[in-house]
């Protein structure tokens, strides 16, 4: 028996990188997935199913509030239940508070902060009948500390933990949790674009001199889905090597 097993996961941006590093852990603990994503990677499909769980790609914009509502329905139907929401979609534009239009802020908030709005609006409804479930978002430590020409990003990040922590309050009484992982600097695609001197000055600013792996977050939000943390809930936990200490 694994930790998720007859758990339904909805994990959206699953289709590469922490989204399906997460999802994949999940379907390693029993849970069946339902994932969201721009672009549907039928490869992922195929390696969500080898885990033997019932696997669901859904095409969808997730700062579009219609399409998110319309796909919460969708997995309702083919589910039955959801347990555990990941709200994982995000996107950078950065640049400089000087340099940056309105079209730069305007698409980040939207798709990092609304895109969680809208899946968090669809299903606590279905939650509070259930009396219970997870609600798990990824922010980030930018989202706590800020950081130079990621004003947008930070922006985004930080709404994020404001919405967790109210909606903590406002679902408890329901049974339903709701917590951020704060990653810190995590080896993917995103930093790998980075140059190498950037890469080599944030890991030097890392007490335990390594970037964070996607398996490091896929594992704390196994921590946060399962009922191994049944009493945690409205907080912001990071996963950052011991970099903001």
């Amino acid at each position: 028996m694994g930790l998720l097993s007859g758990k339904v996961a909805l994990i959206t941006g699953a289709s590469r990188g922490i989204g399906k590093a997460i999802a994949l852990k999940f379907a390693s603990e029993g849970a069946d997935i339902a994932f969201t994503d721009l672009v549907i990677n039928q490869d992922t499909v195929k390696e969500f199913e080898d885990t033997g769980v019932k696997v669901r790609a859904f095409k969808s914009d997730a700062a579009d509030y219609n399409s998110a509502h319309a796909v919460v329905e969708q997995i309702m139907n083919d589910f039955g239940k959801i347990d555990i929401m990941v709200n994982n979609v995000g996107i950078t534009q950065d640049g400089l508070i000087l340099r940056m239009n309105e079209e730069q802020w305007d698409s980040v908030i939207t798709a990092n902060l609304k895109s969680a709005f809208n899946f968090t609006h669809a299903i606590t409804p279905i939650m509070a009948r259930q009396r219970g479930g997870s609600i798990i978002t990824i922010s980030s430590v930018v989202g706590e500390h800020g950081n130079a020409g990621q004003c947008n990003y930070a922006a985004s990040k930080a709404g994020l933990i404001g919405l967790t922590k109210s909606i903590a309050k406002e679902m408890g009484p329901h049974g339903i949790r709701a917590n951020c992982i704060a990653p810190g600097f995590i080896i993917s695609d995103m930093t790998a674009a980075l140059p190498e001197e950037v890469r080599n000055k944030w890991i030097k600013t890392i007490p335990l001199r390594r970037g964070g792996t996607m398996e490091d977050v896929a594992n704390l939000a196994l921590f946060l889905a399962s009922d191994l943390s049944s009493y945690i809930s409205g907080q912001v936990i990071n996963c950052c090597g011991a970099m903001t200490c």
